[in-house]
């Protein structure tokens, strides 16, 4: 599972050396007070205001009442810390949960294999979509917005925050459900599947050039700094815009790029020079933007279409 700052991972305050100044803090002992005042019982808020130079001295804590303590850090919590520490206990449910199986209902290939650019060294990168069960969704732990495997290149997205994702027009989610390399599709991912169309909107034109255009500052900064692009990042602009123009013309995500496989390739490889990199780019933005002035996709996509398909899902969950 992927580790977020509500993960597994997190369960166990991590401090950094040295807490600054101005931390609001919990004490973790009883401290006395001088001339027979009650003590300041553990579980008392304060602020730091005096930091040590280094882990092995005392902090200065300052309390509501004006008290000043000198505490070790083993002797105060950080409070933004301790209020979470009911919820990352051992007993999270999520410890002993399987999200993979049989959870995952729609598995592809994406990347260098999918797109038809694969060689001797390519991984095999695979994304999908799972649904949690409803009572661990409905939890007060919540499922991880996405699942990993790192050592087999795999990545699955929880559905409601795939299906968002995909009414913006994130290409790499698009390119999910146009991927022409599918591995597995239970009846709920052939209902995914099915309900694609629904994605796509003029919204690609305005989400496809972002991504491009910070692409191609990424690229001239290189230039600047390095004297040379990364080239496998200059053929990734080149086939986002390839595909861009595509989804606008044809109302389908181009996944296969093969009709350009060796100019690609030669992109990748450093084997083109840049200034005829950049003139394909300058007339692939001027197809595009063609492209979108006729373009015969919604101004917006189906939010209510893909709204009734999650709630099915999540039904059936149940």
């Amino acid at each position: 599972m992927s580790s977020g700052p509500d993960g597994a991972s997190a369960r166990k305050e991590r401090p950094p050396l040295i807490v600054p100044s101005g931390t609001q803090v919990v004490t973790r002992v009883e401290i006395p007070r001088a001339k027979g005042a009650p003590p300041i019982p553990s579980g008392s808020v304060g602020v730091v205001f005096g930091a040590p130079a280094d882990s092995t001295h005392a902090y200065r804590v300052r309390f509501p009442d004006e008290t000043v303590a000198s505490l070790r850090r083993t002797e105060f919590g950080i409070l933004k810390h301790v209020k979470g520490e009911g919820f990352l206990s051992a007993a999270d449910p999520r410890d002993d949960f399987d999200f993979f199986e049989p959870h995952v209902f729609f598995r592809c290939v994406v990347g260098s294999r999918a797109y038809g650019l694969e060689d001797a060294v390519s991984d095999t990168d695979r994304r999908g979509v799972y649904l949690a069960p409803a009572d661990l969704h409905w939890s007060l732990y919540g499922v991880p917005a996405q699942i990993e495997r790192d050592v087999t290149q795999e990545c699955y997205w929880e559905l409601g925050g795939f299906l968002v994702m995909a009414l913006k027009a994130n290409p790499n989610v698009l390119e999910v459900l146009w991927s022409p390399l599918v591995e597995n599709r239970t009846p709920l991912g052939e209902q995914l599947i099915g309900l694609r169309d629904a994605f796509l909107s003029r919204l690609v034109y305005q989400t496809y050039n972002g991504y491009t255009l910070s692409q191609f500052r990424k690229l001239e900064q290189d230039l600047r700094t390095r004297g040379e692009v990364k080239w496998k990042h200059a053929m990734h602009l080149v086939r986002l815009l390839l595909s861009g123009i595509a989804v606008l013309r044809h109302g389908a995500v181009q996944v296969r790029v093969t009709e350009h496989r060796e100019d690609l390739l030669s992109i990748k490889h450093g084997e083109m020079p840049w200034e005829r990199v950049d003139a394909w780019r300058l007339a692939l933005h001027h197809e595009f933007e063609q492209a979108f002035q006729t373009t015969k996709l919604p101004e917006r996509p189906d939010y209510d279409r893909v709204n009734a398909f999650l709630l099915r899902a999540r039904r059936s969950a149940l």
